[in-house]
């Protein structure tokens, strides 16, 4: 790793945040540091689940979280498994995929819950969509999908607005 490597800047703690934003194993350095950004905004926890699909001193990456990457309260987890053993007891999980039937409005996440986002190529393996409730953010267009980090977006603040934070 090197000097550029976004491990290595001190960054905040939120002692309890409202939500948590759980990336599967991204892919795309820029939309993970967008998303970032946005959890340094919202003030929204974020967990990256191992392996990523760059390296976290990515230029990419560093560039489009820009100067704020000391206010993202940012936890790694080396696989899924270690991210669930550390989850909070009493958290609820909720996995958003295209493919889900239940539109996200429907979901009723708590404060302290988990929102989990899957690779941009893939989605969520199957053991996850499984394992919890999975909903989806409609599209009417002819496109194939949302970028993830518009998604993150989307969701994240609909469900902050629901929790009374604005």
């Amino acid at each position: 790793m090197s000097a550029n490597d976004i491990t290595k800047i001190p960054h905040k703690i939120i002692r309890d945040p409202c939500l948590h934003i759980v990336l599967f194993q991204p892919e795309i350095p820029s939309n993970t540091g967008n998303i970032a950004r946005l959890c340094g905004a919202a003030e929204l926890r974020l967990h990256l689940i191992h392996p990523l699909g760059f390296k976290v001193d990515d230029r990419h990456l560093k560039r489009a979280g820009l100067d704020y990457w000391g206010e993202i309260d940012i936890r790694h987890h080396r696989n899924f498994g270690a991210f669930s053993e550390q989850m909070a007891s009493g958290s609820a999980l909720f996995a958003f995929s295209r493919h889900a039937r239940k539109i996200y409005t429907k979901a009723r996440p708590r404060k302290g819950d988990y929102l989990i986002f899957g690779q941009e190529t893939q989605g969520l393996p199957e053991v996850i969509f499984h394992a919890c409730p999975v909903y989806r953010v409609p599209i009417w267009g002819k496109v194939r999908s949302l970028n993830l980090a518009t998604t993150v977006g989307i969701v994240a603040y609909h469900f902050l607005h629901q929790l009374g934070r604005f």
